[in-house]
């Protein structure tokens, strides 16, 4: 071939090659590069990717993630943020340096819960991003795909242009495509015990001014929800949400400042990690309630000896503290005497523990308060003394503040006297100082072989699975709000279950015993009433979760009473749970194995209903089955209830029957 005619095709080939190049660029001058992950079971799919112009632009080279289920995309593209003080903010000019995945397929065993045995199953892709422009820092990303829903985490790897830092904001954001139903705890300040009702909302009513508390319940469509919620929240501010206020039905994140240094969320120095996102996802709302993705999220347990963490149900005083007991012609009171009283209930029921609550050493908002002496009144090595003959252990309720000062004295000295754990109250925050107060407090209890009970606290984020010490906390509008408000309704009551226990166990503190119709009802604080029936209320000791359950009444309205038995037999933690049918809002029913037994919970709120459940999770054997349900007129005498005994088997269909604020119990035990 001639030399002229082969540079001519050589040159032909490179113009031909640069064309190649060059065309994407000329038709579009976007450049993406993406990544897919899916769920094992391939139903939830994540699609990761850098968009963004090639040439300078406001916008920059920014990563986004969408969320699909079955095929249908539930958030659309949605980008991150972190904004720095005195650095610039981290969330455009970046490229995708590395990437890898792998496959997380683990078992392991629960202390206590919902279910004993869990299955940690998920693909995970971690990316790495480094800008493209000065000065040139370094991000990673953690994603999971789970069967029931998405996790991702930041990560700021050591750096020398990053070492110490304050991070002002973290903008991360949730874009539906639609104006979906969700059911939101509108807080209005990060400040708060974060009890509250959820609203049944859509989302356009959610503005950028909002402060919305966390799980957010999102209805996506008939076959599909969604809830937004944090996980292993460690050294971080708590989460919040609101809307961005330039798109519609999308949100953003927002999050509890330091009281310390205005503006600021958090202060730490890398490496770092964040919480989890998550976004759990279901067919049902059901399907939220069986999850385990929280506690995944979380590291394994740094507990060894886990023997002293026991499950149970505990009396406690203060709901009726100061009122009169007729069967012993007694004032109840922080004394020697009110303290027996309730232990010796707490012993008759077999109930495991008594909780003696504020006031025990002193005025607790006293700030110089000291929780290693005992207010006079009280005797408290009498009180353990007498509780140990009974086989009751004792809990101590600790404002934070006081905790906070003295717990490195304090709680040696409980383990030395005996007490079993602590109730610590009034923390009211969930910014970075509050969180690791939290942390610190878990920490030094197991030490000292003490379980710890929050309350006035943030919702849980699943640190439970590496200290099960923390073995409930509140942060929920519970029964003790009968005492000034009208917000413990039942449709409250059925809306729990699909929103704040999403993210973990609720001291709800049920089993009012004194109970009102829709019409009678009123706030007390002297001699408390709760809405709805006795088997509403007992219901709730299988449908609510808390390994830790505070029965609230005194002990002279248990006595002689209906459903007396239920309560004393019901445990407080489980082997399996099935949610059998449900409705935000509406109704619940709730199916939970301990041991060879089944426990069977049914709530409805003011509609009085009646339908049918399939017992074919059942095993092929016979079951006695006794059943509370609401007596004929519980409708208008809501302490009534009827209890029968019949057999059934994985073959038969019951019909539940509840009363307006209803509910239906059934405990059933294979036939020996």
């Amino acid at each position: 071939m001639p030399e002229k005619k082969k540079n001519i095709l050589k040159l032909t080939g490179i113009i031909f090659i640069c064309t190649l190049i060059f065309i994407p660029f000329q038709n579009s001058k976007m450049f993406a590069k993406t990544y897919t992950l899916s769920s094992p079971d391939k139903k939830i799919q994540v699609k990761i990717s850098i968009k963004g112009r090639l040439e300078p632009h406001p916008s920059g080279n920014r990563l986004y993630y969408s969320v699909s289920f079955k095929g249908k995309e539930i958030i659309l593209d949605s980008p991150f943020g972190i904004d720095f003080k005195d650095l610039p903010p981290l969330a455009k000019d970046l490229v995708i340096k590395n990437a890898n995945n792998r496959t997380i397929n683990d078992r392991w065993e629960a202390v206590y819960g919902k279910s004993k045995y869990i299955t940690d199953h998920c693909n995970k892709l971690r990316l790495f991003l480094e800008e493209t422009k000065s000065p040139n820092r370094r991000l990673e990303i953690i994603f999971r795909a789970y069967n029931d829903g998405v996790a991702f985490r930041y990560f700021l790897p050591e750096q020398p242009v990053i070492k110490k830092f304050k991070l002002t904001n973290e903008r991360t954001e949730f874009h539906f495509a639609a104006n979906h139903t969700v059911w939101a705890a509108q807080y209005g300040t990060y400040v708060g015990h974060q009890e509250a009702t959820f609203d049944k909302i859509n989302l356009s009513k959610i503005s950028s001014s909002s402060i919305i508390g966390l799980p957010l319940l999102v209805q996506v469509n008939k076959s599909c929800c969604v809830a937004l919620t944090e996980a292993n929240l460690t050294d971080w501010a708590g989460m919040y949400l609101r809307g961005t206020g330039t798109k519609p039905n999308a949100l953003v994140t927002t999050f509890s400042p330091r009281p310390d240094e205005p503006g600021v969320l958090l202060r730490a120095k890398t490496p770092h990690y964040s919480p989890w996102r998550v976004i759990m996802v279901g067919e049902k709302p059901g399907d939220l309630i069986e999850s385990n993705i929280i506690l995944n999220l979380n590291e394994p347990c740094a507990i060894n000896d886990l023997s002293w963490i026991l499950p149970g149900k505990s009396a406690w005083d203060r709901w009726w503290c100061g009122e009169y007991a007729p069967d012993i012609d007694f004032k109840l009171g922080m004394d020697t005497a009110s303290m027996k009283y309730f232990t010796q209930f707490a012993a008759d029921m077999g109930f495991e523990y008594v909780l003696v609550d504020w006031w025990w050493y002193g005025d607790p908002l006293d700030p110089n308060s000291d929780i290693t002496t005992v207010t006079p009144e009280l005797d408290l090595q009498e009180l353990l003394r007498f509780a140990k003959t009974k086989n009751v252990k004792v809990l101590l309720w600790l404002r934070w503040n006081h905790a906070n000062k003295q717990m490195n004295k304090a709680f040696p000295l409980y383990e030395k006297w005996g007490i079993s754990g602590v109730k610590i109250d009034f923390m009211q925050r969930d910014d970075q100082e509050m969180v690791n107060f939290y942390h610190r407090v878990v920490k030094k209890a197991a030490e000292h072989r003490l379980m710890v009970n929050f309350h006035g606290a943030y919702k849980p984020t699943g640190f439970r699975r590496t200290y099960p010490n923390l073995i409930t906390r509140e942060g929920v509008l519970g029964n003790e709000h009968n005492k000034w408000s009208t917000n413990v309704t039942p449709d409250h009551n059925l809306t729990l279950p699909f929103t704040r226990m999403l993210a973990g166990p609720m001291d709800f503190t049920p089993g009012g015993f004194r109970h009102a119709t829709k019409s009678s009802f009123k706030a007390q604080n002297s001699a408390p009433y709760v809405m709805g029936t006795r088997c509403h209320q007992l219901a709730m000791m299988v449908v609510y979760e808390s390994a830790l359950q505070v029965i609230c009444d005194s002990p002279f309205n248990y006595k002689g009473q209906a459903g007396l038995e239920f309560l004393r037999v019901v445990p407080t933690t489980w082997d399996k749970t099935k949610v059998l049918n449900g409705q935000v809002g509406d109704y619940i029913t709730v199916a939970r194995k301990s041991g060879d037994d089944w426990f069977i919970g049914s709530m409805t709120d003011w509609e009085a209903r009646a339908f049918k459940i399939k017992l074919d999770f059942l095993d092929n054997r016979k079951y006695n089955a006794n059943i509370f349900k609401d007596a004929p007129d519980a409708d208008d005498y809501p302490d009534r209830c009827s209890n029968d005994t019949i057999i059934l088997t994985q073959k038969d269909t019951f019909e539940i029957k509840m009363a307006s604020g209803g509910g239906c119990i059934i405990h059933l035990s294979p036939v020996k």
